[in-house]
């Protein structure tokens, strides 16, 4: 579990929380559970660290207020419009017992170990995260699919993963699919060039026949004028070569 170190805030104004986040501070709200509302603030470098990583909003984290400490689950933040800094962070208090929806990363593991993949085969992944329900204690930090053994044709539902009982999907009546192993996206040498081929050598023979219908330079006769003489027509003028 990750932690953060933060400070209780007292601002009443935009302008007071414009001076916090100048001095490195990014402005953040515990809510949830019997407790009010706690306005906090956070070091910016210690909150972009965090959101770099993997599946910040899924992730828990205690929290470290003036030496009490207690775990949150990150819910929104917000970022400012041009720079893309964090402006705003909203944490969910986690209380025993009490159920909430979370949306938790597929984890794909042994690709090495698929036959099909080896044989070429695609992973088509559906659902790259799944959204559960489960006691906040409870939260999963992914669901992991064993491609071990795992052949072309095979598909991965929500049935066949492994789940505590409290933790259930909130997509219910139906076995949803989370990804398949397809056959493998043979690209075909496409005929067209064969044709392309094809066309090019009658366009060439068409092209020799045009010539052939055309007096050869320096006196050379084509073997077309030999033996379709009427094919030549009377107009046609023999080159200037051979006038002289």
């Amino acid at each position: 579990m990750n932690s953060l170190e933060a400070n209780i805030r007292d601002n009443q104004s935009k302008g007071q929380l414009n001076v916090l986040r100048k001095n490195g501070n990014v402005p953040a709200i515990i809510y949830g559970g019997k407790e009010q509302n706690q306005k906090i603030s956070i070091s910016k470098k210690l909150l972009k660290t965090l959101i770099e990583k993997e599946n910040f909003l899924s992730n828990l984290i205690s929290i470290n207020i003036e030496g009490k400490t207690q775990n949150v689950l990150p819910r929104e933040v917000k970022y400012h419009i041009i720079s893309d800094e964090p402006t705003h962070v909203d944490f969910l208090r986690v209380l025993p017992g009490v159920k909430i929806k979370i949306e938790v990363p597929v984890n794909f593991i042994n690709q090495e170990d698929s036959p099909g993949l080896k044989r070429g085969g695609v992973l088509n992944i559906v659902r790259r995260k799944v959204e559960l329900k489960c006691p906040s204690e409870k939260i999963p930090e992914s669901i992991t699919i064993d491609l071990s053994g795992v052949d072309i044709g095979e598909s991965f539902k929500i049935s066949s993963v492994k789940l505590d009982p409290e933790v259930v999907p909130t997509i219910q009546g139906r076995d949803f699919v989370i990804a398949t192993l397809a056959a493998p996206t043979v690209m075909k040498e496409p005929e067209k060039p064969a044709e392309a081929e094809a066309v090019e050598g009658e366009e060439g023979a068409e092209a020799a026949a045009a010539d052939g219908d055309k007096p050869a330079a320096d006196g050379d006769k084509k073997e077309g004028d030999e033996k379709k003489p009427s094919e030549k027509k009377p107009s046609e003028k023999k080159p200037a070569e051979e006038k002289k």
